[in-house]
C-alpha cells in the first residue's frame, strides 16, 4: 500500500483519481481549498478508512509523509482561473514551490498535471511536447498559461538541481462526470444548454477545434506516467480525435434530443484555433497509453450525469 497526496482532490479531475488510487488499495489524502472542488465529488469515498480530507490551499505549505504526490490544484476552466488571475498565478507557482519542497524533505515522486494550455495558441499542428508554444504573456488567459509554463519550470529545475524524483504531463481538453455544471466549458456549457433546451452559445465562428478526452482515460494516463521508470516527461494526455465547436454542438443536440438552436457570440480573447495533440510519445512510454472512450460514448456518460443534477435542481 502506497500513501498518496492528492491536491485539488475534490476537483472534477481530481475526485476520479482518488478513486482509482483507492481502488487500487491504497492509502489517500485527499487536500482542497473547495474553490472549484466540490465534496459531493468525494463524499462517497469519506467513509473509507483508508481516505482522508484534509482543507487546505496549496500555497500555504502541506507537512505529510506520503510516497507520490499528485499536483491538481489549480482552477482550469476560464470562468474560474480569471476570476481572480493573482490567486490563479499563486496556485501555480507557490503550490509547485510547497508540493515540490515537500517532495524533496520525504523523497516523494511527485506529478504535475500541467496542460496543453502552454502551447497557447499553437503554431504547429498537431501539437508535441518540443514545440515551446505561442502564448501571449499578458493576455487574459496568461494567469494560467504562464503560471503552468512557470510550474513546469519549477518541476525541472527541482529535478536538476535537487534530483526530486518529477513527471510531467500535459493534459488537453477532458471532459466526464463531476465537472463544475458553472465552469464555463465547452462541453458542459453545451450539455447543460441542450438539456434545458436553451440556445447553444458559441463564441466566434465555431470552426476552432479542440480534441475531447474522456476522464477515465486521462487517468489512466496519469497513474501510468506515475509508475514510469527514468521517464519524467514533459508527456501529451489527450485524445488525437479532433472535432470543430459546431460539430461538438451537433452531436450533443443529436444525443439530447434537445430543441436547442445554436447562436454565434463574438470569439473571446486569445482563444486557440486550433489544438490536437501528439500521443506518440504517450504510446512509447506509457506502454502503449491512448485512449479508449470515443466521444459519443462520453458524452452520453457526461450527459446522464448532468441530466441527474437538473432533475436534483443543482444546475
Amino acid at each position: 500500500m502506497k500513501k498518496i497526496l492528492v491536491t485539488g482532490g475534490a476537483g472534477f479531475v481530481g475526485s476520479h483519481l482518488c478513486e482509482r488510487l483507492l481502488k487500487e488499495k491504497n492509502d489517500v489524502i485527499c487536500l482542497d481549498n473547495f474553490f472549484t472542488g466540490d465534496k459531493k465529488n468525494i463524499i462517497h469515498l469519506l467513509n473509507n478508512p483508508y481516505f482522508e480530507l484534509v482543507r487546505h490551499d496549496v500555497t500555504m505549505p502541506f507537512f505529510a509523509e506520503v510516497d507520490e504526490i499528485y499536483n491538481l490544484a489549480c482552477p482550469a476552466s476560464p470562468i474560474h482561473y480569471q476570476y481572480n488571475g493573482i490567486k490563479t498565478v499563486k496556485t501555480s507557482v507557490m503550490g509547485a514551490i510547497n508540493m515540490l519542497g515537500l517532495a524533496k524533505r520525504i523523497k516523494a515522486k511527485i506529478l504535475q498535471a500541467s496542460t496543453s494550455e502552454v502551447y497557447g495558441d499553437p503554431k504547429i499542428h498537431p501539437q508535441t511536447e518540443d514545440y515551446w508554444g505561442h502564448v501571449n504573456p499578458i493576455g487574459v488567459r496568461s494567469c494560467y498559461d504562464e503560471g503552468k509554463r512557470c510550474a513546469e519550470t519549477l518541476f525541472m529545475n527541482y529535478h536538476n538541481q535537487n534530483n526530486v524524483d518529477i513527471k510531467i504531463i500535459r493534459i488537453f481538453n477532458t471532459y466526464g462526470p463531476n465537472m463544475h455544471p458553472n465552469d464555463g466549458r465547452v462541453v458542459s456549457n453545451f450539455i447543460i444548454q441542450a438539456l434545458k433546451n436553451k440556445d447553444i452559445t458559441i463564441y466566434g465562428d465555431g470552426t476552432q477545434t479542440r480534441s475531447f478526452q474522456y476522464v477515465d482515460d486521462l487517468v489512466e494516463g496519469m497513474t501510468r506516467m506515475m509508475n514510469t521508470n527514468n521517464f519524467i516527461g514533459p508527456v501529451n494526455i489527450g485524445n488525437p480525435n479532433e472535432f470543430t465547436i459546431l460539430e461538438l454542438a451537433k452531436i450533443i443536440i443529436e444525443l439530447t434530443g434537445s430543441k436547442s438552436k445554436t447562436i454565434f457570440l463574438p470569439a473571446t480573447a486569445d482563444d486557440p484555433t486550433q489544438r490536437k495533440p501528439d500521443i506518440s510519445l504517450a504510446k512509447k512510454e506509457l506502454n502503449n497509453w491512448e485512449p479508449k472512450i470515443q466521444l459519443r460514448e462520453g458524452l452520453t456518460k457526461t450527459i446522464e450525469y448532468f441530466d441527474n443534477l437538473i432533475k436534483e435542481g443543482s444546475c
